[in-house]
């Protein structure tokens, strides 16, 4: 399912079950615009918090956890564009047979309608606001459940034609439910129940701008896929928050996982700065569906700086495989390379795996894509793809000047924030 499938459905859903019960001269209102985005915007909302739960069945859904918080993020922002719509104008018309499903005085109920767009705006504004601390953004966003609960509110206490036992009261109900228990699971239950483990930091490299990490279990280990990613939360003071990064490593026998970071963010810069080996650190694992192509006759991974770590774990997966159908193109900053472009190459080379490295000097993608369209029909050509935006655009450039189908592009999203 695709972010947009998850829009488009709820609100072809909603509209379809509201519509049912008004009259059908009244449909080309303004007041029945109203009451289809105020009903969407709450269904949004109920599905944002069932999809911030993290739940497997969710992932399994989405094709993977960053597909789902891309979802979850543009749930958000159209609930909030609806919403607004809602609250300037009326959504009751005398011809409707609307009356509460909660009585309450005027006051409260006023006032619950204004603190429930309120609550809306706040979730979406301190969701979309990049310089906000992350460990002050983390927790603030947690207040996500209970401000959906004052949305809620709104719904049972004003005016309006939907009942709780009609198509459209029986729809958001489902919904509301649905979110609520997400809510409820990701505020409390998600700590105990979704750990894979504790872990042991047994070895660590800093650098000026990176980190690598190695972890080993308490107890036992999880079992994961290479290119799957893990929210590591260190058992100190100010590094508690949970904090995705893509395992570095394929799975080994004692349990053992690696991780390369950019020490880029608030985060990230105090981790890089304040790990030692011997601190305790719990993961909460695994997630993603980011898989090779394992049968396709030419592969080309193309990965940006940090991106790294997905086919870093894919090199020694399965080490006695080798790869020569394979070219990894890794695109870095020469100052912040980590691990260098020579010790990637040497891993490289040990699998079989043709290496180029794009340091900002010759164009050597376009040149990689080229010899491999002069070498192997475009359309068996499957392309893996780990980085920021602005690289997966011109990926998708250099595919479509090459023919190569965009459906052999494969790509992890590279920021849930």
């Amino acid at each position: 399912m695709k972010p947009w499938h998850c829009i488009l459905g709820i609100l072809l859903i909603t509209s379809i079950t509201v519509l049912i019960e008004i009259p059908s001269s009244t449909w080309l209102t303004s007041a029945s615009l109203s009451l289809i985005l105020g009903a969407s915007a709450l269904a949004y909302m109920a599905t944002s918090c069932l999809l911030a739960s993290r739940w497997r069945w969710v992932e399994w859904l989405f094709g993977g956890l960053d597909r789902v918080y891309e979802a979850h993020k543009w749930l958000g922002i159209w609930a909030l564009v609806f919403a607004s719509y809602h609250f300037v104008f009326k959504a009751n018309l005398d011809l409707w047979n609307s009356v509460p499903i909660i009585e309450w005085p005027k006051y409260w109920t006023r006032l619950v309608r204004q603190l429930s767009y309120v609550a809306l705006g706040l979730i979406v504004l301190l969701a979309l606001n990049r310089n906000i601390p992350y460990r002050l953004w983390r927790w603030w966003h947690k207040l996500s459940g209970p401000l959906f609960v004052i949305v809620i509110l709104h719904w049972l206490s004003f005016k309006s034609p939907i009942a709780l036992n009609n198509p459209s009261g029986l729809w958001l109900t489902l919904l509301c439910g649905l979110g609520l228990l997400g809510a409820l699971y990701k505020l409390l239950l998600y700590p105990v129940l979704a750990k894979a483990g504790e872990y042991t930091v047994s070895a660590v490299s800093a650098h000026k701008h990176s980190l690598h990490l190695e972890l080993t279990p308490v107890q036992h280990g999880f079992a994961f896929k290479a290119g799957q990613f893990a929210f590591l939360a260190l058992k100190e003071k100010g590094l508690r928050e949970p904090h995705p990064f893509t395992i570095a490593s394929a799975h080994a026998s004692d349990g053992r996982i690696e991780f390369v970071i950019r020490a880029l963010g608030d985060y990230t810069q105090k981790l890089r700065d304040q790990v030692k080996v011997g601190m305790l650190a719990d993961v909460y694992a695994p997630y993603g569906q980011f898989k090779r192509q394992v049968d396709a006759p030419r592969e080309i991974w193309v990965a940006g700086g940090v991106g790294i770590s997905p086919f870093i774990a894919w090199l020694q997966d399965d080490a006695s495989e080798r790869l020569d159908n394979t070219t990894l193109v890794y695109c870095f900053n020469p100052s912040r390379a980590f691990p260098t472009a020579e010790q990637l190459q040497s891993m490289a080379e040990q699998r079989g795996v043709r290496f180029v490295g794009q340091d900002g000097g010759v164009d050597q993608l376009t040149e990689t894509f080229k010899h491999a369209v002069a070498q192997t029909d475009p359309q068996q050509i499957q392309i893996s793809f780990c980085g920021p935006k602005g690289l997966l655009e011109r990926v998708r450039e250099l595919m479509r000047e090459q023919a190569i189908p965009e459906g052999n592009l494969h790509y992890e999203l590279f920021e849930f924030r």
